[in-house]
């Protein structure tokens, strides 16, 4: 038995993601082919195929490659494992093999795969073929999500479209039907299925965050549950307010004669309008501190921070002739003795 170097058969890195190990055995399949590969070496290029592939895909099999590889006859008691299931495939056109003139790896002895992977991944023989699978959990997804920063500060309801993988319902997730590649997943085993889902988005959420659609994300498995998606929301940015942390920020514009004689304003809320006192002799740029007006301390929570509001003095525009003189005379007032306006 010789070690069987998996990711030069597929012709990937070692570090390669699993959508590279997808493509590369999707292209490599659809050359290799016996159907469509008529030279002779071609049933044993693409058994191989299919035996990197059923271990590089599967992301349990993998770590155990990776970790024992070449060094696998120290380890033959992985075998105690039984990790190996029934991989068989079919192809057409070899004479005097298997029934209806097919070829049926599982008459080639070992189940179809080497001898270096029976002794890796599990025992051969009848034992591999009727031993129980186990149940497996599909995948999560994530998806994001944009909503107002009202929104996220009330909560909404919002239906999404989203598209999760899903085993593929012709070949039943083998990539393969009747001996040939299947062309409805393309030879990945899975096809995208579209959904349409209602989102309640909590009150009181934080940019980043994310909400769990229980049961939505890929199908298990061998009679295992269904995975989840995960929306990741964005806050879209407000043009009255900007959140820190638990507290808001935001701005008034307040009258120039309010801010010198003191007076009140209204300061518009993400729950409402509320008065602000305004003391005398205001200066531009002060801030104020309004109580219990911010946000929600976490999701849900009735305690929340507070609003923090920036005044702005407006001055006065489009004087008549009898404010031009008042502010003259102010400003004659407010000059030092012996000062005239133009020195």
């Amino acid at each position: 038995m010789q070690f069987q170097d998996y990711y030069s058969v597929l012709g990937v890195s070692r570090n390669a993601s699993e959508e590279d190990i997808k493509r590369a055995y999707r292209e490599k399949a659809r050359k290799l082919h016996p159907d469509v590969n008529k030279n002779a070496d071609a049933e044993e290029r693409f058994k191989a195929l299919n035996e990197a592939n059923q271990v590089l895909s599967d992301p349990e099999k993998r770590k155990r490659y990776d970790r024992f590889g070449a060094d696998w006859e120290r380890y033959q008691s992985a075998s105690d494992s039984g990790a190996a299931s029934d991989f068989s495939q079919w192809f057409s056109g070899q004479a005097g093999s298997g029934p209806n003139g097919r070829y049926d790896y599982r008459t080639s002895g070992g189940e179809g795969f080497s001898d270096f992977f029976e002794t890796l991944f599990g025992s051969t023989g009848r034992a591999a073929r009727t031993q129980r699978r186990v149940p497996r959990r599909g995948e999560d997804h994530e998806y994001p999500i944009e909503v107002t920063l009202r929104d996220a500060f009330t909560g909404t309801t919002r239906a999404f479209e989203m598209q999760t993988p899903q085993p593929c319902a012709e070949c039943g997730g083998t990539g393969v039907v009747h001996g040939s590649i299947c062309f409805a997943c393309e030879a990945t085993g899975s096809t995208a299925k579209r959904s349409r889902i209602e989102v309640t988005i909590p009150p009181g959420i934080r940019d980043g965050q994310r909400v769990r659609v229980a049961g939505k994300g890929s199908q298990g498995r061998d009679g295992g549950p269904a995975g989840d998606v995960y929306l990741k929301v964005r806050i879209k940015p407000d043009p009255a307010f900007e959140l820190e942390g638990s507290d808001l920020r935001t701005e008034v514009g307040v009258p120039l004669l309010t801010a010198v004689l003191g007076g009140e304003t209204i300061v518009t809320t993400l729950s409402g309008r509320v008065a602000l006192s305004i003391p005398p002799e205001t200066q531009n740029g002060r801030v104020f501190r309004l109580r219990k007006q911010g946000w929600p301390v976490a999701a849900g929570s009735q305690e929340r921070g507070d609003l923090l509001v920036r005044v702005s003095v407006v001055l006065p525009t489009d004087l008549s002739e009898r404010e031009r003189e008042l502010f003259e005379e102010l400003q004659a007032a407010r000059q030092p003795a012996g000062m005239t306006a133009n020195a």
